[in-house]
């Protein structure tokens, strides 16, 4: 039925309990398998379902019965009928992912043995070019668990204190003690796991000691600064509610406001204006820097950044008396995939690698995650308010392990093979599993959205698309069919996606409502670690495109491994 001809008069939203009778045929012959003649699932039915096809390998009598307890059993002949089964099943507390394993992934290994959820230019509040900057979304980083915090410092007009903002741009600055106060307050709201402060400096020697007696001042005990540079680093679990600071060792200030000007007009003709600082210099010291101010400026810092002299080949060396961090940017990654992709796993087997969008991203957009991730960078930097695609993946990469901010890198990109071989992501490797995935229905959009928010004179014709992001063999994309004028899809549809590599796999998922005269209109998403999902039948949540939690939209689907 057109939209143009539908009858506003039959266009009500459901205001009753979904019921029984709207259970997908699976989930009936599912029940009627498990139960006994009387239509009721007995405690030990509804154990074996949950072992046999829940794949709960744990699970126990206890474990029936609380369910039927808690989802309105038959009291006389202690079981659920089938009512109380499907609402179980469709329920919130039947998630794809256990909440009950929490952080389950080894945290004794060093922190370049884990990707690290990491957030770029952590202060602004919108774009890149004149949004404020605030301690704001500092706090909303670390409440999501969010572990590599950037601050880009400057002296005010003063040149007396300190100010975070993002140089050579219209945003407007916050003061850094603000911005240090509030990662002290709220470090480990929602992790125990180190968090590592990764700073932009563009200071005096004057000023770096007033930086150096404000880091102190602020997190006392709680910094981890270690006495001499680190042959290995540490490993989360011994950082426990421990904050480092990650950033170039001092030199000696620019010679002259000429050549910074100089360098700010070619940074700016190369239209990269989020370019960092050059780090061109080598760890090593120069000796006339050997200041008071400088010494205990570099004596805070745990993790020293720097590319060292020359070229991409230099930057990538692997020292094995001491482990830093290499910044590069996301088009520096891109050609260095091409040309160095074997260097940059070695290199990430042992040091630090971040990636920062490029400096034409002003809206705050982000780009493509797995192009470092699958070559083991551990710090990914997102604009953690460019809302998106990208950002979805970044979401769901770090639902793993907990949402702890630390998720262990695969074995494969951490290990050398025979005759010191490392991963090829673009390699053509056999199928290891294959993820089948059943798309039973939805539910839930009446309860959290306007009666006419999709459509205007009748109910919406949702689809669900689905595909995985990984390596570029597994990378595939499916959709259900529409279905028409229905607050309550019922799709009822089938899916494979044979994986090469499972660990490095998110599962993407995207509702959306059809419209045939304008562009499809968003009706939720989530992503998924593949290796985490529970298999068997679960509810799914759906986010908004900020990934916030709707209260009612989920999908009822089933995960199996095959």
């Amino acid at each position: 039925m057109s939209k143009q001809t539908y009858k506003v008069g039959f266009f009500f939203r459901r205001q009753f309990t979904m019921a029984a009778a709207e259970a997908p045929a699976d989930i009936k012959n599912l029940f009627k398998r498990y139960s006994d003649d009387s239509g009721v699932m007995s405690v030990q039915n509804l154990h074996r379902f949950l072992i046999e096809i829940q794949k709960e390998k744990n699970a126990s009598l206890e474990n029936a019965e609380a369910i039927i307890n808690n989802h309105g059993g038959d009291s006389k002949q202690k079981g659920l009928q089938l009512d109380g089964f499907f609402k179980c099943l469709f329920s919130d507390v039947n998630p794809p992912l256990d909440p009950k394993i929490g952080i389950h992934h080894e945290m004794t290994a060093p922190l370049s043995h884990y990707y690290i959820y990491t957030g770029h230019n952590s202060y602004l509040t919108g774009n890149q070019l004149s949004s404020d900057c605030s301690d704001v979304p500092i706090i909303q980083a670390l409440q999501r668990s969010v572990r590599v915090i950037e601050l880009d410092i400057w002296p005010n007009s003063d040149k007396d204190d300190i100010e975070v903002l993002h140089g050579r741009t219209l945003t407007a600055p916050v003061a850094l003690i603000k911005c240090l106060r509030s990662i002290k307050e709220h470090a480990f709201s929602a992790s125990e796991y180190p968090v590592v402060i990764t700073l932009e400096d563009h200071l005096t020697p004057d000023l770096q000691e007033k930086v150096a007696e404000m880091i102190t001042q602020t997190f006392g005990d709680m910094l981890f600064s270690p006495s001499e540079s680190l042959k290995e680093l540490p490993s989360p679990e011994s950082l426990r509610k421990r904050v480092m600071i990650s950033t170039k060792p001092p030199k000696e200030y620019l010679q002259s406001k000429e050549v910074k000007e100089k360098d700010d007009t070619k940074k700016e003709a190369e239209d990269d204006i989020d370019e960092e600082e050059d780090e061109d210099e080598d760890d090593e010291e120069d000796p006339k820097s050997e200041k008071k101010a400088a010494s205990e400026y570099k004596r805070l810092i745990a993790i020293h950044a720097g590319k060292g002299k020359g070229g991409l080949s230099d930057w990538l060396r692997v020292d094995l008396n001491k482990v830093r961090r290499l910044s590069l940017s996301e088009p520096e990654l891109e050609k260095a995939v091409d040309t160095h992709a074997k260097e940059i796993i070695r290199f990430t087997q042992q040091n630090l690698l971040r990636i920062y969008p490029k400096g034409i991203r002003v809206d705050s957009s982000n780009y493509d995650p797995f192009v470092g991730w699958m070559h083991g960078a551990q710090m990914v930097a997102f604009n953690m308010q460019g809302y998106g695609r990208s950002l979805w993946l970044m979401h769901g990469m770090f639902r793993a392990n907990g949402g702890c901010g630390y998720v262990k890198k695969p074995d494969l990109l951490l290990k050398a093979g025979p005759n010191n071989e490392v991963f090829d992501p673009t390699a053509n490797l056999p199928v290891k599993t294959t993820l089948k995935v059943t798309v039973y229905m939805g539910d839930g959009w009446d309860k959290d959205f306007d009666q006419t928010h999709f459509d205007t004179y009748s109910p919406p014709d949702f689809y669900a698309k689905l595909g995985i992001a990984g390596v570029p063999a597994d990378e595939v994309k499916k959709r259900t069919k529409t279905m028409d004028d229905n607050w309550i899809p019922s799709w009822d549809e089938q899916f494979e996606f044979p994986l090469t590599v499972p660990e490095l796999a998110l599962l993407r998922i995207k509702v959306l409502d059809y419209n045939l005269s304008d562009k499809d209109e968003f009706a939720g998403q989530t992503c998924l670690p593949v290796a985490e999902l529970r298999q068997g039948i679960r509810a799914v949540p759906l986010y908004d495109r900020k990934g916030e939690k709707y209260s009612s939209v989920k999908l009822l689907m089933r995960f199996e491994f095959i």
